[in-house]
């Protein structure tokens, strides 16, 4: 059986939550309104606080994208990544990631949001594998659906073992980092957890239950050992 190492992509490869910068991108360009911004930092919020409703939180914002063509999106999508998001894109997290695959583990991106961000972001760091939320486009056109489960929270830990049992891995062996208390279903199903620059409940949790605790910021860019015994908290 395989080991891999999964990533979380907000405040774990990237130092930012990237719905907000994606919001400022589509306000900056015309795209969203001025409401849309107070809700996507209503939602932002609710996910920070571990209450949000993933499936409400999607049938709203995806409400905007419901007819838009797929292509025209990506292509913005992919300026808007090279402007906003790869800047913030985390030195070690990228050498960490370099170092799992030295060591011939499967790498792999789990991430609630989509590809239009975890597709340019996995191509700069050289991942082969993305679990995103997927959005249904018919006719080259957005119908404003998601597939369900949305990879969030639960259906994180369902799309990582559809993957795991697709690929031969163990998950008991293998890897998962991420910076927030939503994705505890996935860090209670691997057998290496690692948090990244937590949130304050996941830290608790973590000092708690012994799991490593990395801060890291734009500045380092050695990677994050890993081997759990050698990584403080």
């Amino acid at each position: 059986m395989a080991v891999a190492a999964l990533f979380d992509l907000d405040g774990t490869l990237i130092a930012r939550n990237s719905a907000p910068l994606y919001m400022k991108h589509l306000r900056q360009t015309g795209q969203a309104r001025r409401r849309d911004m107070a809700r996507t930092l209503y939602f932002l919020a609710q996910y920070k606080l571990g209450l949000l409703d993933i499936e409400r939180a999607m049938m709203v914002s995806l409400a905007w994208i419901r007819g838009r063509v797929e292509a025209e999106v990506r292509e913005d999508c992919l300026h808007w990544y090279g402007r906003m998001i790869r800047p913030h894109l985390l030195p070690a997290m990228a050498a960490t990631v370099d170092a799992h695959r030295r060591a011939g583990h499967v790498v792999a991106i789990l991430t609630s949001a989509t590809r239009y961000l975890a597709a340019p972001l996995a191509a700069d760091l050289g991942i082969e594998h993305i679990l995103v939320t997927q959005l249904v486009v018919r006719d080259g056109r957005f119908t404003g659906e998601a597939v369900l489960p949305v990879c969030y929270g639960d259906g994180k830990t369902y799309w990582a073992e559809r993957f795991a049992a697709a690929e031969g891995i163990e998950l008991a062996q293998s890897y998962f980092y991420t910076d927030s208390i939503t994705d505890l279903p996935v860090l209670e199903r691997v057998g290496e957890p690692r948090v990244v620059n937590p949130d304050p409940r996941l830290r608790r949790l973590a000092v708690r239950r012994g799991w490593p605790v990395l801060q890291l910021g734009l500045r380092e860019t050695r990677p994050a050992p890993l081997e759990r015994a050698s990584i403080g908290a």
